[in-house]
């Protein structure tokens, strides 16, 4: 057996039934469940939360650091060298390409949510010290960058990592079995791998899922700031059904004419936006406290990253570092796929670096410009008696996504800029719909990288609904709650996926090692010849050569 088997069920043209089924009514009933016992999903989501991050929560710690760990040995090692492809491959990307792809991968939905609202609420309700002061403030984006940085980009880094290797390497399926090939070998192709991919398909559902319901509820702020519009569930029901159509008429267009168009119009109003509040913002202060804001965040990375409230006995971490860890590994196969895909003919090296360090740095400069402008609004106020609050703090406390909103106020063309930033989400949330169910669709149909449409259809409904349930159940508690439940079992594959990636390197190590001996000498250094060979011999296992050949 050397491939998943598909075929066709009922509409669906090309599934791989034990995946497909399985997931589906896992889903499916998840959905009915919700819509007909919203209370009881509710208060199951609110206790499975505080039960897995009681007594799990040490589990995420420890994936999260490893992950970081392997990351900067695999990029300072010697496997560092070896290809996403053959050995003489080049890239299939120019850097500048690529690097704007990484970025996008980095952007969405939850960032626009977060950027504003996360600092300022760390500033006003800090885990550790006093509110509102000067430390608050430094800790407020210290924790900000603990959650959208290295850690994070360390868990895309290895799912993406494995996923591209074992598929340009090794020729395996691009699904998330293959990554545990060292480990499963032929049974990738049978019910340990089926098993492998529904995970991988329940932990991409409800990271998504996440943040299309964020999404949803900045939406109807963004409305209610423009035309009065109040938040209620009705409204955001409604949001999501128009939301959902505009993401099916997407995803029926395909993937150059519908997502990548609509990515490139986002990444472009991003940037605009993004230049907006830097030039017409502080400047100067976003520019020093974006330096200052990195060297604190190295300094207290450690700390930050270990700490676990074993000491103060108190919950702040569930709903916060706890939900991001579990948000992380279940959003790892959408977005590893998409990183996968684009990521050939790099060393490992050159992806590591530029999957962990490239979008991560863009990242802290959307939260200095935004959060960290919003805390030095507060702290210029509270200094200054004859300044007015600007109320940033009390928005947050009200509702966490109108903080942006509320901060563009006092920025020019504020009507103007509030809309475009609901466009964006709007945007965000069709893109971020439809690549999920293409990767969902991929997974449940045994790696095939050209799902048929109606199949990719069923999955971005299925999103739209669950969104819906997880809103009406409790909203944004709801949400967390299922990022963290959902990023439980995932989170054990990728402790599995890293020690498999290491065994199938350490082959590949050993096959480009040698041929480097036989071709590289004192004399010469023959390295396309090395590299040729190495590729030769990449499927036959290591060659026979001795010293002195």
């Amino acid at each position: 057996m050397d491939h998943v088997k598909v075929g066709r069920l009922g509409p669906f043209p090309r599934v791989s039934k034990p995946v497909f089924v399985t997931s589906a009514l896992l889903i499916v009933g998840f959905i009915i469940f919700g819509a007909f016992f919203t209370e009881t999903a509710g208060a199951l989501f609110t206790f499975l939360q505080g039960f897995i991050t009681e007594k799990f929560g040490w589990m995420f710690v420890i994936l999260m650091n490893i992950a970081l760990i392997f990351c900067i040995y695999l990029a300072a090692s010697r496997y560092g060298d070896i290809r996403l492809g053959q050995q003489t491959e080049k890239p299939q990307y120019s850097l500048f390409s690529w690097i704007g792809m990484l970025f996008s991968a980095g952007i969405g939905i939850g960032l626009v949510y977060w950027g504003t609202a996360e600092p300022l609420y760390h500033y006003m309700a800090p885990p550790l010290g006093e509110a509102e002061t000067l430390e608050a403030a430094k800790q407020a984006m210290s924790i900000s960058f603990l959650h959208w940085g290295l850690h994070a980009w360390a868990i895309y880094t290895i799912v993406a990592l494995s996923l591209a290797y074992f598929h340009f390497r090794r020729g395996l399926p691009l699904s998330i079995r293959s990554t545990l090939y060292p480990i499963l070998g032929e049974k990738i192709y049978g019910r340990w791998g089926h098993t492998v991919d529904i995970l991988a398909v329940f932990g991409t559902m409800f990271g998504v899922v996440t943040s299309l319901g964020l999404g949803v509820m900045q939406i109807n702020s963004g409305l209610d700031n423009l035309f009065g519009i109040s938040n209620s569930l009705t409204v955001q029901f409604i949001i999501i059904a128009g939301v959902t159509a505009l993401a099916c008429g997407s995803l029926m267009l395909g993937l150059d004419k519908g997502i990548k168009r609509l990515s490139d119009i986002n990444m472009g109003l991003t940037g605009l936006l993004l230049a907006f509040m830097v030039i017409l913002g502080p400047t100067l202060f976003i520019l020093d406290s974006f330096i200052e804001n990195i060297g604190n965040y190295v300094v207290d990375l450690i700390p930050l990253a270990t700490w676990g409230e074993a000491y103060s006995n108190t919950d702040w971490q569930s709903s916060w570092t706890m939900f991001y860890w579990a948000w992380w590994v279940s959003w790892a196969p959408f977005v590893g796929v998409f990183i996968a895909r684009i990521s050939r003919g790099r060393t490992i090296r050159e992806f590591v670096l530029g999957v962990l360090l490239i979008p991560m740095v863009l990242l802290f400069f959307w939260f200095t410009a935004f959060g960290g402008v919003a805390i030095h609004m507060e702290m210029l106020a509270a200094l200054d008696p004859a300044l007015a609050s600007p109320g940033l703090v009390e928005a947050v406390q009200a509702d966490m996504g109108s903080a942006i909103f509320k901060l563009v106020e006092y920025y020019p063309f504020a009507k103007p800029i509030t809309l475009l930033i609901v466009v964006m989400i709007v945007l965000w949330f069709v893109t971020s719909s439809d690549s999920a169910s293409f990767v969902i669709d991929m997974l449940t149909a045994g790696g095939d990288t050209n799902p048929p449409k109606i199949q990719r259809l069923f999955w971005a409904i299925m999103e739209g609904l669950i969104a819906a349930i997880l809103l009406a159940a409790g909203g944004l508690e709801a949400l967390q709650a299922a990022a963290i439940v959902a990023g439980l079992p995932f989170a054990l594959v990728i402790f599995l996926m890293m020690y498999a990636l290491l065994r199938g390197l350490g082959r590949d190590r050993l096959i480009l090692y040698r041929a480097q001996q036989h071709f590289i000498t004192e004399e010469s250094a023959d390295h396309n010849s090395a590299n040729e060979f190495a590729d030769e011999h990449l499927l036959k296992g290591p060659p026979k050569i001795v010293k002195g050949d």
